[in-house]
């Protein structure tokens, strides 16, 4: 029996894939984002709690009633992907109960090709999350090489996973129109994809870095113009033909 680093818990998750969903805030993650507003998930030491996937799926079954035929559970993070063995628990056993599948993750938890087939296989959607689609500008964002996560988006389509795409628009960052001619792009070749999102950077995490004694990578920024990243979202699905997202 494996026990999951836990970081939080959302029972009523409107966001995090289709319908209703309760929402595992897994802990740990390697990447530090320059606008991560989860710091408290980094340290994979420091769990708010630990549970077996058995306790879980316990829990979340019964909210069923209130998933519908769409909603289901969302294992996020933190990188889902860092727990490995505790994360196929928790997915066989959804399986099993008929519960809806997503994992939300950057694809740069674990890099043993059979581990993650195993997983994907589990999985119903993937919402991941491109951080850049440049790789030098990747780098410099997250503190990492875009190797993983390369190799984690080619196994996606290699199984043909559905997928959700999702990029945070930071001001000053990644707000303009290179960044989403370059995104497109690299968007193209992808097969499966039902959802593209641009969402807009909040600063609402500051506060944690403050609680955390951390330096805050972009004090004082200004939350992203909701409307202009709304705009540039249009302006993305308009290079890439799409209107059904």
């Amino acid at each position: 029996m494996t026990l999951g680093r836990i970081s939080s818990e959302e029972s009523m998750g409107l966001v995090d894939g289709p319908g209703i969903r309760y929402v595992v805030f897994l802990q740990g993650c390697q990447l530090r984002c320059k606008y991560c507003h989860n710091p408290e998930t980094w340290d994979m030491t420091k769990p708010s709690f630990m549970l077996s996937a058995d306790e879980l799926i316990k829990k979340v079954l019964r909210f069923k009633p209130y998933f519908g035929s769409k909603g289901g559970i969302t294992f996020s993070g933190g990188e889902p992907l860092l727990q490995p063995d505790f994360l196929k628990e928790c997915l066989a056993l959804c399986k099993e109960n008929s519960l809806h599948t997503v994992i939300d993750t950057a694809g740069v938890g674990i890099s043993d090709e059979m581990v993650m087939s195993e997983i994907l296989s589990l999985c119903d959607l993937v919402i991941l999350d491109i951080k850049s689609s440049d790789e030098e500008k990747y780098r410099e964002l997250t503190g990492q090489p875009m190797t993983r996560f390369k190799n984690f988006l080619s196994l996606t389509q290699k199984l043909n996973k559905k997928l959700w795409l999702r990029q945070v628009i930071v001001p000053g960052l990644n707000d303009n129109e290179e960044n989403i001619e370059h995104l497109a792009n690299f968007i193209k070749p992808i097969k499966n994809v039902e959802r593209i999102e641009l969402l807009p950077y909040k600063s609402l995490g500051e506060s944690k870095y403050k609680t955390l004694k951390i330096k805050y990578p972009l004090e004082g920024l200004e939350n992203m113009d909701e409307e202009r990243c709304k705009n540039l979202e249009r302006k993305l699905h308009q290079i890439l033909g799409r209107t059904d997202f």
